[in-house]
């Protein structure tokens, strides 16, 4: 007997150790959202707004995501717009949009989009996000672009970060828990649950590592696309896949890989959102980068200048030439431009995070910090045959490409590239700075293919029931190139697709 009992004790223990580690939970829920960013929580709001159950799975600790550094969104024929006189119609924000585009983007989702923008500035309006002022993308391009004002907690003091997106984070955050739903954090989506060709849910798991199975009858696929995966950034953008992400964490595919899994197309996977070009490990906003891509005067690693500076204004446009010439360039500047900028303030804004006129006081700060880091970023010479031999270029070559410039400062036509005069300045007062530029981009901007409703559709054209993909998890917006000549195009893509999705997948929902 006794030996009969130690067996059963030992096959017990066997059985025991077999078992996972944690139990299978399952959770309810009419819309799962996988992805608590912009375009997730958007997606999340619209859905409670119209009485659906919620849930959002969100893999980071917080929400936000990359919308926590974007600024404003993009409307056209908005009251505001309209208030103040400002005259950009939805058919001609259409027509640019597709232009640029080549007509290579998802027409009928730019003119949803479009059509929408106007109405989702009143929507957002209604939740308490009010807009500041109206600017634009590119510096004289058209005012689209709905700064957002600073909310009731940044006035007060108490949170510093109720402002711009983070403010439209904050109460997208607050409307999804306040009216039932549910946000999981560090509890990232894994797969999609199908039965036949419909999706069904999402399984997940949390920090702990216990894995939660998700009934939901539709699933908004919004986890901002795949920039800090080295392998499809290889294979979707070989152009520079090392190119830096400015503000992405953990943009590792999921979404995307979990949709191709259940059948989905892809659409527009080699468009980045092109940014100013910088360093790696630098804020959007330090001083030393922001006199660096000032449009002045910058040269190949051969020491030739390669563009027309002053397309920094629209960045995309800086970021495809610098590219072409292999993604690396040095800005060079003398001292009285220098000084300049440090006593008189920029020319060129950087958008919110330094504004046209800024004194750059903390120049010197940044600059001699790097330089003594000894990393090949920055360099410092009292002649330009002395900073070329630092740069490893051929001194003649450099001083040739100085010389040209100087001539074009001085009698204020570049016959080179044709940039305007106001941007043509010497190099003539040493010492001599030069920083490296790099490609640095804002996220990917194709994904899964999508109807006009961000319904996921397969290779075949058909929707995959059940399924959406929105914001970066979603291609067809953009055709070849990122597009900034109307200002918040993203962040407000973003916002719109999460409200179409939604709205449609509760319509499908009572079917």
């Amino acid at each position: 007997m006794k030996k009969l009992l130690s067996s059963m004790a030992s096959a017990a223990l066997l059985v025991a150790c077999a078992l996972p580690a944690y139990a299978e939970k399952t959770m309810e829920a009419d819309i799962a959202v996988v992805g608590g960013g912009l375009s997730g929580l958007a997606a999340a709001t619209q859905a409670s707004q119209l009485g659906a159950k919620v849930i959002v799975l969100e893999k980071q600790a917080k929400v936000g995501g990359t919308g926590l550094f974007c600024e404003g969104v993009f409307a056209a024929e908005s009251k505001v717009q309209k208030r103040i006189g400002i005259n950009v119609t939805k058919d001609f924000a259409f027509k640019l949009i597709m232009d640029y585009g080549h007509w290579k983007n998802n027409g009928a989702l730019a003119k949803h989009f479009v059509d929408r923008s106007a109405e989702t500035i009143e929507w957002m309006d209604a939740m308490g996000i009010k807009i500041e002022y109206v600017g634009v993308g590119g510096h004289g391009g058209p005012l689209t672009w709905h700064v957002i004002a600073p909310g009731p907690d940044y006035l007060s003091g108490k949170n510093k970060h109720d402002y711009h997106c983070e403010r439209v984070i904050n109460v997208f955050n607050k409307y999804v828990t306040d009216h039932g739903g549910q946000v999981l954090l560090q509890t990232p989506g894994t797969d999609l649950i199908r039965e036949g060709n419909k999706v069904v849910g999402v399984w997940a798991k949390d920090k702990s590592g216990e894995k939660i199975r998700i009934n939901a009858k539709a699933v908004v696929m919004a986890t901002g696309g795949f920039s800090s995966n080295k392998e499809m950034m290889k294979k979707y953008y070989p152009e520079y896949p090392d190119i830096t992400a400015v503000g992405n964490i953990g943009k590792d595919g999921d979404g995307i890989r979990m949709g191709t899994a259940a059948g989905a197309d892809l659409e527009g996977m080699n468009t980045v959102e092109g940014y100013r070009p910088g360093l790696p490990g630098f804020h959007p906003a330090d001083q030393m980068i922001a006199l660096a891509v000032q449009p002045y005067f910058w040269v190949t690693p051969r020491g030739e200048r390669y563009t027309d500076e002053s397309n920094i204004v629209f960045w995309p446009y800086s970021n495809n030439s610098l590219v072409r010439v292999g993604g690396v360039a040095y800005s060079i500047y003398d001292d009285a431009t220098r000084k300049a900028a440090v006593e008189q303030g920029i020319e060129m804004p950087l958008g919110e995070w330094v504004l046209a006129g800024t004194k750059l006081v903390k120049w010197e700060d940044s600059f001699n910090k790097e330089l003594a880091r000894k990393r090949g970023f920055v360099f410092k010479a009292d002649t330009i045959e002395e900073l070329a031999k630092q740069l490893k270029m051929k001194p003649e070559v450099l001083q040739a490409s100085v010389d040209q410039m100087n001539k074009a400062a001085e009698s204020r036509t570049d016959e080179l590239f044709g940039k305007p005069a106001k941007f043509l300045r010497k190099v003539a007062t040493g010492p001599f700075y030069a920083t490296k530029l790099t490609p640095r981009h804002l996220g990917t901007l194709g994904g899964m293919k999508v109807t006009r409703d961000n319904q996921v559709v397969d290779t075949k054209g058909e929707p995959i029931s059940g399924l959406y993909a929105v914001g970066t998890d979603s291609g067809g917006m953009y055709g070849d190139s990122y597009d900034l000549l109307l200002g918040g195009g993203t962040a407000g893509y973003a916002i719109n697709s999460g409200r179409f999705a939604a709205e449609h997948a509760i319509k499908y929902i009572k079917q």
